[in-house]
């Protein structure tokens, strides 16, 4: 998958857990990746993790680069089977989701909402998609208002094994209509 915009050119291809797995490690051991909970895993964490992700039908993990260069990781999930069972009442088109980008100490402004909405474009792009589901931590300002920005509503906060977090969907129209909006210089 490849979709341009204001920063650069996105693409994304499945991840290789051996391959990429000694990047990975690089940046969910970084400090700006702590909501990622793996900040003391060893490469071997970081291989076996990605690995059970890769045998398994109902998550897969990406690898995204901005103009050629390795710059996020995303995971989709089919939140019926992984993540949220028995939290909420799944709908058909569901599918959950996770993304993480690189540190660098050279952030460019917009470049994470830029990743944000290349990952929701590849999400969507699968026509079977009608609702993007997260759950992330409920600490994290950072992100709820990123994902605010491409169309999130939260619905209400859940408790996960491993943290309290704010359940938010997005439909299909609400990002396109967010997407195309903010396309044309329109403030969301």
């Amino acid at each position: 998958m490849s979709a341009a915009s204001q920063v650069g050119t996105f693409t994304i291809r499945p991840l290789d857990p051996l391959k990429d797995a000694e990047l990975l490690h690089s940046w969910v051991t970084h400090p700006k990746a702590a909501y990622w909970m793996m900040q003391d895993a060893k490469l071997q964490d970081v291989e076996r993790e990605y690995m059970a992700i890769a045998a398994n039908e109902h998550h897969h993990a990406y690898l995204g680069f901005h103009d050629g260069e390795p710059a996020f990781l995303m995971e989709k999930y089919d939140p019926r089977y992984i993540e949220l069972v028995g939290l909420y009442e799944p709908e058909p088109g569901d599918v959950g989701m996770h993304f993480l980008v690189a540190p660098t100490d050279t952030p460019v402004h917009g470049f994470t909402r830029a990743v944000i909405t290349a990952v929701m474009e590849s999400l969507f792009a699968d026509p079977r998609t009608r609702r993007v589901v997260v759950e992330p931590d409920v600490t994290n300002n950072a992100v709820h208002a990123l994902n605010e920005a491409v169309g999130f509503v939260p619905a209400r906060e859940i408790d996960k094994p491993e943290k309290r977090a704010l359940l938010s969907f997005c439909t299909r129209e609400r990002f396109f209509n967010r997407h195309s909006l903010a396309a044309r210089g329109v403030s969301i």
